[in-house]
């Protein structure tokens, strides 16, 4: 059974993983740069650039959306950041968790909000598949659409 996201997630591993990750690939560091990178440690489903430029100015701070941009650009460059495809043009990236931890969405084609899911059975069904047709699955991502509970 589908069960709305509950998986928490360690938001300042990911922070960690992602700064270690850029540090060796020998990045600068700027404090722009590590403010993108905290607000989608925090984020718990996928935001679009936008989005995460929104929270950041909300917080206070002064990161332009070019930096968010070139930030997400790099981040999902180097697979620390998913980019996930709802359907509706833009653009949506979460952390790409080192362990292989996921969710998936629910898409309301109607007011555009996008929930979290996970179901064991719907993961086990994709390891199946990709057993039966001898596919070797390194990544994948769900998004259902159809109406939320709202719009409907």
């Amino acid at each position: 059974m589908a069960t709305p996201h509950t998986h928490t997630h360690d938001h300042g591993s990911w922070n960690t993983h992602a700064a270690d990750a850029l540090a060796r690939k020998g990045t600068r560091r700027s404090s722009a740069r590590d403010a993108v990178v905290t607000a989608i440690a925090a984020q718990d489903c996928c935001a679009s650039a936008q989005e995460i430029h929104a929270r950041l100015r909300t917080d206070g701070s002064t990161v332009g959306i070019a930096s968010v941009y070139r930030t997400l650009e790099l981040l999902h460059g180097m697979g620390l950041v998913t980019r996930i495809d709802t359907g509706d043009g833009v653009a949506r990236f979460e952390p790409t968790h080192p362990g292989g931890e996921h969710h998936h969405h629910l898409v309301c084609t109607s007011c555009g909000a996008v929930e979290a899911f996970h179901d064991d059975a719907l993961e086990e069904a994709i390891h199946r598949i990709a057993d039966r047709v001898d596919f070797r699955v390194d990544a994948h991502d769900v998004a259902l659409r159809g109406a939320c509970r709202a719009c409907r």
